[in-house]
């Protein structure tokens, strides 16, 4: 069969993750084929296979990439401050960053379980990095007596839970612009976390 024109590399492998991430985020990794993958690109079954070498190393491919991005993005907040103010710019970025990429958000966390074992651990290991960014905070500021926290590693845990549920109810267009939403959430983690 012949190639289809513009399916090249550059475009049909960008296209191939989007499709994947949109159907995995609809209706579970299990339900999802690559059959079903191909299809809503547009290429032949078999071709799938120019771009992936199977199911589990593009959703491995999806879940590294999300994390590889947030880290990045991380590094390029510079939160600085007191612990105080820290803590705000992590609960502000992370809102800011996670709300457009809701099906990115669910399948990262939702899909965890359909990792390889090798898989799992890479995206865990970058997982436990993102997590220790708060810990940390959170920690310096029990240290220097601003926070009020008995367990830095359960409350970065439930930190994080709270903030990524934002993605299950919010819609754009709805009631409360980003804005607002991070100064009520950022209330919600400052009376948390201070006596």
């Amino acid at each position: 069969m012949a190639r289809k024109q513009g399916s090249h590399s550059d475009i049909t492998g960008p296209r191939v993750r989007q499709a994947a991430l949109r159907l995995i985020a609809k209706h579970g990794y299990a339900a999802v084929s690559m059959r079903k993958i191909a299809a809503e690109v547009g290429i032949q079954a078999g071709a799938l296979y120019n771009y992936t070498p199977d199911k589990q190393s593009l959703l491995f491919d999806l879940m590294q990439g999300h994390m590889s991005e947030l880290l990045s993005a991380l590094d390029d907040a510079s939160l600085s401050g007191h612990p105080l103010a820290r803590l705000e710019g992590f609960t502000r970025f992370h809102i800011r960053f996670h709300l457009p990429r809701s099906d990115q958000v669910f399948v990262s966390y939702m899909e965890l379980r359909n990792l390889s074992d090798d898989n799992f651990a890479t995206v865990e290991a970058m997982r436990r990095e993102y997590e220790e960014a708060l810990e940390t905070i959170l920690r310096n500021g029990v240290a220097e007596g601003v926070l009020a926290v008995h367990d830095p590693r359960v409350t970065t845990m439930a930190l994080i839970a709270m903030l990524t549920g934002i993605n299950s109810w919010y819609r754009a267009g709805g009631r409360l612009e980003i804005a607002r939403i991070e100064a009520i959430y950022w209330d919600m983690v400052r009376r948390s976390v201070t006596a």
